[in-house]
């Protein structure tokens, strides 16, 4: 099923809470949206970091480092062409916003990247467990595979979780998206 329809179905989308934000919250989205440079204007910047900040507060619960993720997730994402909703709802699936995060097969961060990238890619002193160097990695690696499948997110998103042929990942990523990540119309 393609990205575009997902993002439009607003059968399942949710009301966005209506709840005004504190002043430590307004504090915070005013700092990052006067240093967002991914988001084509100031409004678009304030109002995707409010919608998505509400979203994301009951996994990451301080005001600073929520936006800071936000702001970093959407650069990244921009840059490398993807949706920043869908590379949240593969950090919701992946680590659950934990940054420290270690599977069982030793993929570390928020987007469980394994460490053998590290070494692909020299870059001395990279960290995964670093917000900015997992979401670099993450995303960089996700729209390679997007691009190497033809734009079939379903076969992208089975090779970034290394199940490819499979259908179980992508429909996890694909379920996240539509409830929790989809971008209101």
């Amino acid at each position: 099923m393609a990205l575009a329809l997902l993002l439009a179905l607003p059968a399942i989308a949710q009301a966005a809470t209506q709840e005004r934000p504190d002043d430590s919250l307004r504090a915070h989205l005013t700092k990052a949206i006067s240093e967002s440079d991914s988001f084509e204007d100031r409004f678009a910047a304030e109002v995707w970091l409010l919608d998505m900040s509400n979203r994301l507060k009951s996994r990451v619960p301080d005001d600073a480092e929520r936006l800071s993720l936000l702001k970093n997730i959407h650069y990244e994402a921009s840059k490398a062409g993807l949706a920043p909703e869908l590379v949240l709802a593969v950090i919701h699936v992946e680590s659950n916003f934990n940054r420290w995060a270690i599977s069982s097969a030793g993929a570390q961060g928020l987007m469980q990247i394994m460490p053998f990238w590290l070494k692909e890619i020299p870059e001395a002193g990279d960290n995964l467990f670093d917000m900015r160097t997992n979401l670099r990695f993450g995303c960089t690696i996700l729209k390679h595979y997007l691009d190497k499948e033809k734009g079939d997110f379903t076969r992208a998103l089975a090779r970034y979780n290394g199940s490819l042929g499979k259908t179980w990942y992508p429909n996890l990523v694909f379920a996240a998206l539509r409830k929790r990540w989809y971008k209101a119309r």
